[in-house]
């Protein structure tokens, strides 16, 4: 009897086979070609729709849509728009690295503020800042809880658009704060205590380093941000501010045409958001500079 056990039986590799004569089926999505077909179906008829129903009065739409009275409303929007957008977006800086401060009364002023804000509806802001000399005849500045050295009547400082701009921002602020703060803490703790071992200032570090690259977890939240409030200043138009939405009601109201001037603000919030968006695009892709996405 051999005590050597027998060798492994080693397989022949297979012969290749001839690819080339294999017949190729394409994958068969017959589901998705009946969405397409029900999709395209739809979007033709509500084109035409849009072409050949009288009801759009498309006629009294190109009447309007560039008309002074109009030009002047998107104009006052654009405004509302970059004066909130600016106002708030400064104060939401301030207030987000407030939140991200080792002080626990810095934190919890920024908390408060954040939590106020957010959880008062936009309208009472406006109509509480536009109310606001109702409450205070006139401010005063000096010193703390003594006289005043300046004084100025509230009435006359604080009208509509002062009063729209200001709750905007403000409101705008409290949702920037926590934009900032996510972006900030999405950079990595070890670059800053690297650029801290280098004997960098810390005020360096945040605009050099940190912002920098915080800025691509910002900007696509911002980006909305600014185009929500841009919408939403339609909002202002209960303190009979002549803004987009505002002017389109007052023309409605008086020549009854309600659908072409409702297409006329549609219209313009459209394309103003259009242009919006075509800004993000580029403004992301310059901080996106050596991203690896």
């Amino acid at each position: 009897m051999s005590l050597t056990s027998d060798p492994p039986i080693v397989k022949a590799p297979a012969e290749p086979e001839d690819y080339g004569a294999l017949k190729v089926v394409p994958v068969r999505h017959p589901w998705r070609w009946a969405a397409v077909i029900v999709t395209a179906v739809l979007l033709a008829q509500f084109a035409h729709g849009l072409a050949t129903n009288p009801g759009w009065e498309w006629e009294v739409f190109a009447e309007f849509f560039t008309a002074e009275v109009i030009l002047k409303a998107v104009w006052v929007t654009l405004q509302l728009t970059a004066y909130g957008t600016a106002l708030g977006f400064a104060l939401g800086i301030v207030l987000a690295f407030m939140r991200l401060s080792d002080s626990p009364f810095l934190k919890a002023v920024s908390f408060a503020y954040i939590w106020a804000f957010r959880s008062i509806p936009l309208i009472v802001q406006l109509l509480f800042w536009f109310n606001l000399a109702y409450l205070y005849k006139e401010l005063k500045f000096g010193i703390p809880f003594g006289p005043g050295f300046f004084t100025f009547d509230t009435m006359g400082l604080v009208g509509a658009m002062s009063a729209a701009v200001l709750g905007l921002a403000l409101h705008q602020a409290a949702y920037a704060a926590e934009i900032v703060r996510g972006g900030v803490l999405a950079v990595d703790e070890g670059q800053l205590e690297a650029a801290a071992a280098l004997g960098i200032p810390r005020l360096r570090q945040i605009r050099r380093i940190v912002l920098p690259q915080a800025m691509r977890s910002i900007l696509p939240n911002a980006a909305n941000e600014v185009i929500s409030l841009f919408k939403g200043t339609s909002i202002v138009s209960v303190m009979a501010i002549g803004e987009l939405f505002y002017q389109v009601q007052v023309i409605y109201g008086r020549n009854g045409r309600v659908v072409p001037l409702l297409m006329v603000a549609t219209a313009w919030y459209i394309l103003l958001t259009t242009a919006l968006s075509v800004l993000q695009h580029y403004v992301e892709r310059h901080f996106a500079k050596g991203s690896t996405r």
